[in-house]
């Protein structure tokens, strides 16, 4: 899916601050960013913007993180109408605060609005609402090796009715949790767990879109994957092609340096693929999208065609596949060299620590 920015320029939303009496101490949010866990403690704030048929996008505000009052009947409790977005912002060496190609995630932002038949929020307004956010949270941005402050945006209907249609209510909300690594043990092999039994979406369905239906499909096969050692699962289409993991990309590594990655409509476009694909296309990498069937990949893996297999996400970045498991089966898999070249690439780009060649980076404390 190419997605493109139909926006003009916007004169920037006004927002009102509410500063969090009850904010956590310095010493307090320093004990936290010593040794940060992966979405488990939320900085003190948080962007709300509304949005109506009427009134289209309005009250835009920052104020203290806390929980969310709904109307029992609000449709995205009855009719899942929802979508999020992940992106990261990094502290640089010199104290700044940056965050990587966030007009990217704000396009894809729009594209999941289009399919669930929400409000497209503007991609000026979605950076708008990150630089709001760190301009009062900005001392939650850690500064340790591998750690950074993962922004959620997310969007859902609060209409109170029983019907189906689109809600006519909408809300926006911006969070953020400092995190670590999300595997434990950082940029180390994982084990996946091949999905046989169930999908995580359907050709014409909502696999493009980031919306929370998508996940909760994977949470049973996800728990079928731990329960058989593994580290995450992987989903085939209808057709037998490998799609993508439960929250990440799936790349192979071809002994001729070609680089293959699955693609249909069914896959969420990721940014971070995306961008280490372009990574390795300047190095002279040929970069092909296309259907792969597990077939492929096995025989692939067994004859020698195929000598590295990685994941990558925004969350995880970068995660060699060590092992593919299904029912009947075991498969180890190559361990290369490409896979955590580019990673160490890429984050040393989002850190500051390496040239922007492609401007990807935009600073938020600024």
């Amino acid at each position: 899916m190419t997605l493109t920015d139909s926006d003009t320029t916007l004169a920037p939303l006004e927002f009102a601050v509410t500063k969090n009496l009850a904010a956590k101490s310095p010493a307090q949010r320093e004990e936290i960013l010593a040794a940060p866990a992966f979405g488990t403690v939320f900085t003190d704030h948080m962007v709300d913007i509304c949005w109506s048929s009427r009134g289209g996008w309005h009250r835009p505000r920052v104020q203290p993180y806390g929980p969310i009052s709904l109307d029992p009947a609000a449709a995205v409790l009855h009719y899942g109408q929802e979508i999020f977005e992940g992106i990261k912002a990094y502290r640089h060496a010199d104290g700044s605060v940056h965050t990587f190609r966030p007009d990217r995630n704000g396009l894809r932002l729009q594209s999941s609005a289009r399919r669930l038949a929400l409000p497209e929020l503007p991609v000026e307004y979605f950076i708008q609402s990150l630089r709001e956010l760190i301009a009062v949270d900005a001392a939650w941005v850690p500064s340790g090796e591998d750690q950074s402050l993962y922004l959620r945006p997310f969007m859902f209907a609060k209409e109170a009715f029983l019907g189906v249609r689109p809600a006519q209510k909408v809300a926006y909300y911006v969070i953020a949790s400092p995190v670590g690594a999300y595997f434990k043990g950082g940029a180390k092999p994982v084990t996946i767990w091949l999905s046989e039994d169930y999908a995580r979406a359907g050709k014409g369905g909502t696999g493009a879109a980031k919306t929370g239906g998508n996940y909760a499909a994977s949470l049973l096969p996800q728990a079928e994957a731990n329960e058989n050692g593994c580290d995450q699962v992987v989903f085939l289409d209808q057709d037998r092609n490998v799609e993508e993991l439960g929250g990440m990309n799936v790349v192979f590594v071809h002994k001729d340096g070609t680089i293959v990655t699955p693609q249909s409509d069914s896959i969420l476009p990721g940014i971070t693929r995306d961008s280490l694909l372009q990574l390795a296309e300047d190095r002279g990498h040929t970069v092909v999208r296309r259907s792969v069937s597990l077939t492929e990949w096995r025989e692939g893996v067994a004859s020698g065609d195929i000598v590295e297999v990685f994941a990558c996400g925004t969350a995880a970045v970068v995660a060699p596949i060590g092992v593919l498991k299904g029912r009947d089966f075991v498969d180890e898999q190559p361990i290369g060299e490409l896979a955590l070249s580019l990673r160490e690439e890429l984050t040393d780009i989002q850190y500051g620590r390496r040239e922007d060649r492609h401007g990807w980076l935009v600073r938020l404390d600024a």
